[in-house]
């Protein structure tokens, strides 16, 4: 059992704050869980009050693709636990992305990146170079690597803290004071550590992203994402000319800008059912990611000594290159439960991803569940060779999202999926 943390949330440490940080809502009755306000929209008294909530003059809620309130618990508690400012959930974690990366770009600025990203996230990126926006991608992102990538276009850094699959481990810190000396801003997709993991936002990460699909929500049951701003970006109007007008909302500006903005004018809004989802899911965050970072622990433990012609990359194993930086920014809470093993072919791979009989073959990680996928073929199928390379992804690459069975039934079934595909 890991150590609890002496770090507060709302004056709690995290176990206690994923069941009771910011829960207080302004609801019509008291409840032991958030109200789902299934609505589209809000009746008012008198049309006095609906004018001046219409306008920005007073709190409430017009259109739920504006604002709903289970939608706003769920954004307060992310808030809370990623230590940012304020949150704004969006229908899916690529929906977050764009949002979050748009939100103070214009055509002719550029991203710098690492190249192992989510394969999602490069084919968004492809696509806003039709807008004008480029992305420069680096083959590791490290303080020099960033220092020479950056040029007076350069207006955002991104990366993952765990990459997906690669399963690069991004040294926040170090990455942030770089873009910050250049007044350059952080995202940082957190959707593989967590809050539970890591926080980006105490690590000088300006905006972290989150695919809440997947851990937060745990059980595969709602599409989602979210934007969590720490109110400290470097947003100053001469670099960003965007931001001018909002500049008067100082720690808010990229928040309201976000909402006033892109996010309404879009309508890539969360459902209410799945945001009152998400907050269900937020409850056992802890339990199941001590859970699944130790079964991931144990597994890629058995298959780096199982003898079978297995390579493993998981940041748990000494070996592995981001291991110290993993271990110095996540605490000791573990290393995650993603990994890939690559077992020296595509036939070989498929023979395995076939014999196993408790993991689901999925295009998806964080449910209670074990799932596998063969990322060539699946997640990365719309990728280039080039890219799929360059993201960790080989044609003898699997992906595993570890869950939370018994240990002991996992080692077995890869033990006897292994037997089989070598003796077929």
């Amino acid at each position: 059992m890991t150590e609890p943390s002496d770090e507060r949330i709302d004056g709690m440490r995290f176990e206690t704050a994923l069941l009771h940080a910011r829960r207080r809502e302004p609801f019509a009755v008291e409840s032991t869980t958030p109200p789902i306000y299934q609505t589209s929209a809000y009746a008012f008294d008198e049309e006095e009050r609906h004018a001046a909530v219409a306008g920005g003059r007073a709190p409430g809620y017009v259109y739920t693709r504006l604002g709903n309130p289970t939608v706003a618990a769920f954004e307060r508690r992310m808030a809370a636990l990623e230590g940012g400012f304020a949150a704004v959930a969006t229908a899916s974690g690529m929906a977050a992305i764009f949002n979050a990366v748009s939100n103070v770009l214009r055509a002719g600025d550029k991203i710098v990146a690492g190249a192992c990203l989510y394969g999602g996230t490069l084919e968004l990126f492809e696509s806003l170079r039709d807008f004008g926006i480029e992305t420069v991608y680096v083959p590791e992102l490290t303080p020099d690597t960033l220092e020479q990538a950056i040029d007076e276009r350069t207006k955002l850094v991104f990366a993952e803290t765990i990459s997906n699959p690669k399963l690069e481990v991004l040294d926040i810190a170090a990455i942030a004071e770089v873009a910050h000396v250049h007044g350059i801003g952080l995202v940082v997709d957190n959707t593989v550590a967590t809050p539970y993991l890591c926080r980006p936002l105490d690590l000088g990460a300006d905006v972290v992203v989150e695919s809440s699909s997947k851990y937060i929500n745990g059980h595969s049951n709602a599409i989602s994402g979210v934007v969590i701003d720490s109110g400290r970006g470097p947003w100053d109007p001469q670099r960003y000319p965007s931001m001018a007008k909002w500049a008067k909302f100082r720690n808010m500006a990229y928040t309201v800008k976000l909402r006033q903005g892109l996010f309404r004018d879009t309508g890539a809004c969360l459902s209410p059912q799945n945001a009152f989802l998400n907050c269900m899911g937020i409850e056992t965050l802890a339990l199941r990611m001590e859970r699944a970072c130790a079964n991931a622990q144990g597994l890629a433990e058995w298959f780096a000594s199982s003898g079978h012609e297995v390579e493993v990359d998981y940041p748990g194993l000494p070996s592995h290159p981001g291991h110290d930086v993993a271990g110095r920014q996540f605490g000791g809470r573990g290393f995650g439960a993603l990994m890939s093993i690559r077992v020296g072919s595509q036939e070989r791979a498929f023979k395995v991803i076939n014999g196993v009989k408790l993991p689901l073959r999925v295009s998806n990680i964080g449910d209670t569940k074990t799932l596998i996928t063969h990322p060539a073929t699946t997640v990365f199928a719309d990728n280039s060779p080039q890219e799929q390379q360059a993201a960790g992804v080989w044609p003898d690459t699997i992906r595993l999202s570890i869950g939370i069975e018994d240990l002991a039934d996992l080692i077995e079934d890869f033990g006897q999926s292994l037997t089989a595909a070598d003796q077929a």
